[in-house]
């Protein structure tokens, strides 16, 4: 299974072989299981400003920039755009509400995987369209020594988020190395289709309540039911790719 979507990808993209360098990780929805409390914090903060998300449509939001979600939001439900200090207060409040939830725990099979990716000489690297100080700055705390601040790419960092393809162009140039010589991770649907679009060989782990369909139809090369699952062939895949 893992040969034949590799070999697909390579022939799709006119490459000999992946010559793994680095793994990209999503950080919401992969390595925090951390959904749950922004659907939560999205669906009370648009209802406090007089206009409808379900929890459900957040995770089909996910990898947007804040910004970027509110302005969709805003145009379907006051039938025009959010002003920039609408934007501010909107994303300050989903983000109090968010702070003030229990604290995402750490996503099972997560650490694990990191840590044989680490063992395999690869340099893992986070690309979020988070802009939550919250969960940034607990990255070092719960995998220690993972991650190099100068790798990341964040909000904060883009003009476009996901699905756009620059967050993971931009870590392609954070890091030096070309599409082929990385692998995204990535559990949501506009995430899926931004390492697609950035030519990367896209892994998508369904961590949500979206069906398979959703992540495979952006275009995924290969799809695991969770992290854990994704860790206990991490063996098998990497060998593929060798």
């Amino acid at each position: 299974m893992f040969q034949q979507a590799i070999q697909h990808y390579l022939n799709s993209h006119h490459y000999d072989h992946l010559s793994l360098k680095a793994v990209l990780f999503d950080m919401d929805g992969v390595l925090f299981d951390s959904m749950k409390n922004h659907a939560t914090a999205w669906h009370e903060a648009m209802r406090q400003y007089g206009m409808h998300m379900s929890r459900e449509e957040a995770y089909l939001h996910e990898g947007r920039t804040g910004a970027g979600t509110i302005q969709i939001v805003s145009t379907r439900e006051r039938h025009r755009e959010a002003t920039p200090e609408e934007i501010e207060a909107i994303y300050r409040t989903k983000s109090d509400l968010f702070n003030a939830l229990p604290t995402a725990e750490r996503m099972p099979g997560a650490w694990e995987l990191l840590q044989q990716v680490k063992a395999c000489g690869l340099q893992p690297m986070v690309v979020t369209g988070s802009g939550q100080q919250s969960l940034l700055e607990r990255l070092n705390q719960n995998f220690p020594g993972m991650f190099q601040a100068d790798l990341m790419v964040t909000a904060f960092d883009v003009k476009h988020g996901k699905p756009h393809p620059e967050p993971y162009l931009m870590a392609l140039q954070k890091a030096g190395i070309a599409a082929h010589e990385a692998i995204v991770v990535e559990n949501a649907p506009m995430g899926v289709q931004a390492g697609v679009a950035a030519g990367i060989f896209t892994v998508a782990v369904n961590t949500g309540p979206l069906p398979d369909e959703v992540l495979l139809e952006q275009g995924a090369d290969l799809l695991f039911p969770s992290m854990t699952d994704f860790c206990e062939n991490w063996e098998k895949f990497f060998h593929s790719i060798k």
